[in-house]
């Protein structure tokens, strides 16, 4: 059930600060991309009829979003933000690291994936999205936790009280948004009101535990040094990739060029990218085709495709639908 409040918030202050709108479904995953991180966009059913409207306070942005349409959304994980979405309209359904969880209008969540985020918003979801820096949440995580990963929860769903006290949280901030600067006082102040922002997420966090033996399959998070470790190869890895857009790549090739066996390349690519070495390389590939396409309107597609590696053409026109949401042939022609 919806709540009240969640229907009562003043939005003007993100009602006058739009940052785009569009009924193209290449602009809305670049534009909303550039404010959050790269992700696949799934179109489903419904027009698309995506707005985006942005209001910045100091550290703390927050966002107004919808898509119009149904969609299926798989961002990359996170690495120096969380997410708290408040249901506005509509139901969205997320997985953040293999923990379901269920939006109605009303309901809101704080998301910190790891590994992977699924998410499927209905047709007619709006969602109020508070982006808060990892600095500033994780200056309120209990000492043992400050260097660690895992200081947060995947996935946090506020309860009834949690969640009023964070629509009241909101529109604080909202109101905020709109005053002007006058004094270093002022500014002092609004840092205290965002550092309570976050104290709050962190009490809603640490109220619950961390899964310590996650209840589905899920790959161990390495340490610090194996992290730098990870960094390295897959750098090496992105690189030898990137030299090979267009020549055949074997995955022994990509294990070799990461400095690593092909089952430690898959559970590098899985940890940190949450897809298999090749598709991570396709993905790649087909971001350069759309490059050219965008670079070079009318260029020909099949003949795109093949400098890029794609031989069997129904099956690259495919991965490219899932990927950016239209044909290249809609891209080609933009």
């Amino acid at each position: 059930m919806a709540s009240p409040s969640a229907l009562s918030l003043d939005l003007s202050a993100l009602q006058r600060r739009p940052v785009f709108t569009s009924d193209a479904r290449v602009d809305s995953h670049d534009l909303v991309a550039r404010e959050f991180s790269d992700h696949g966009l799934k179109w489903c059913s419904g027009a698309v009829d995506t707005a985006l409207s942005k209001v910045r306070i100091r550290q703390l942005q927050m966002f107004m979003l919808q898509y119009g349409a149904e969609v299926e959304i798989r961002p990359r994980p996170f690495d120096d933000f969380v997410l708290v979405h408040l249901s506005l309209s509509g139901v969205a359904e997320m997985v953040s690291d293999g923990v379901p969880i269920r939006l109605p209008a009303g309901a809101a969540a704080l998301i910190a994936p790891r590994r992977d985020l699924h998410m499927r918003w209905q047709q007619g979801a709006r969602q109020l999205i508070l982006k808060v820096p990892c600095q500033l949440l994780r200056a309120w995580a209990p000492e043992s936790l400050q260097n660690d990963t895992r200081f947060v929860h995947p996935i946090v769903a506020l309860s009834s009280v949690q969640g009023q006290q964070w629509h009241f949280l909101m529109q604080s901030l909202l109101h905020v948004s709109q005053q002007t600067v006058e004094s270093a006082a002022h500014v002092r102040w609004v840092d205290h009101m965002e550092s309570n922002v976050a104290l709050f997420l962190a009490s809603c966090a640490q109220g619950m535990p961390v899964p310590m033996q996650p209840t589905v399959p899920q790959i161990e998070l390495p340490s610090s040094a194996a992290a730098a470790g990870d960094l390295r190869r897959l750098e090496r890895l992105d690189d030898y990739m990137r030299s090979r857009l267009s020549a055949p790549v074997a995955l022994e090739d990509l294990a070799r060029a990461a400095g690593v066996s092909v089952r430690g390349l898959n559970m590098l690519c899985q940890r940190h990218h949450g897809e298999s070495p090749m598709a991570l390389l396709r993905n790649r590939r087909l971001d350069a085709v759309r490059a050219r396409l965008l670079e070079q309107p009318g260029h020909c597609v099949t003949d795109t495709a093949l400098e890029f590696g794609f031989g069997h053409l129904g099956r690259f026109s495919s991965y490219y639908r899932d990927r950016f949401g239209e044909l290249p042939s809609q891209t080609a022609g933009a």
